[in-house]
Order: structure tokens, then C-alpha cells, then sequence
């Protein structure tokens, strides 16, 4: 049985930091792209960041560039989203998710994941 906790989220004043935390049991997400997702109120849950199960490679959505970084601690099993610069706009509940495919391509859908952690609220107050 996987399952996926996420931890890390709170209230932060905007233009402050968070750090996302997702932790696995129950399977090894090294091998794994592991994404995560975001919900806001009234909105569908959106892609934010993917890291590849080497974790070579990332994929950014375009408005979390350059301040979003995602990563993993193998030692862990776990993986990591740093969040810079945070704005109102990025108030959600943020979720980790698995995808267990042997594809290496990255998605950026949520139908392709297999696995979801049960969120984690973010929110950033002016």
C-alpha cells in the first residue's frame, strides 16, 4: 500500500518561503516522476513542478519559474518542493502525486499520476 504525506504547508506572508515536504512508504519513489499539483478555491487542481526518478530532470509550470524548486532526499524517500517568493495567487492546497508508468516523459496532467497525497494548505496573506 503507497501512501503519500505531504507536510510543510502554513500561512506565510507574501514574498516569504515555504518548504514542502512529501513522504512515501510502502514503495521507493527513486525509480518514480513524482509531480505536484495545486488546487485553489473554485479552480481545478493545476500542475506546479515534476522531477524525474533520477532526478535529472524538472519541469516548472511557467508561473512558479524561477521561484518554485523541486527536489528529492533519496536517504528519505522524499521529495521536496521550495517555495520562493510566494504570492497571493499562490494560495492552494498543494498535493504530491506519483507516477508509477516506466515512461521517462514527464506529465503535467493530473490523469496521469497514480498516486496522490491528501494536500497540504498553503496561504499567503499580504
Amino acid at each position: 500500500q503507497v501512501q503519500l504525506v505531504e507536510s510543510g504547508g502554513g500561512l506565510v506572508q507574501a514574498g516569504g518561503s515555504l518548504r514542502l515536504s512529501c513522504a512515501a512508504s510502502g514503495r521507493t519513489l527513486s525509480s518514480y516522476t513524482m509531480g505536484w499539483f495545486r488546487q485553489a478555491p473554485g479552480k481545478d487542481r493545476e500542475f506546479v513542478a515534476a522531477i524525474t526518478g533520477s532526478g535529472g530532470r524538472t519541469v516548472y509550470a511557467e508561473s512558479v519559474k524561477g521561484r518554485f524548486t523541486i527536489s528529492r532526499d533519496i536517504t528519505k524517500n522524499t521529495v521536496i518542493l521550495q517555495m520562493n517568493s510566494l504570492t497571493l495567487e499562490d494560495t492552494a492546497v498543494y498535493y504530491c502525486a506519483a507516477d508509477f508508468s516506466p515512461s521517462s516523459v514527464i506529465f503535467t496532467t493530473t490523469s496521469r499520476y497514480d498516486f496522490w497525497g491528501r494536500g497540504t494548505q498553503v496561504t499567503v496573506s499580504s
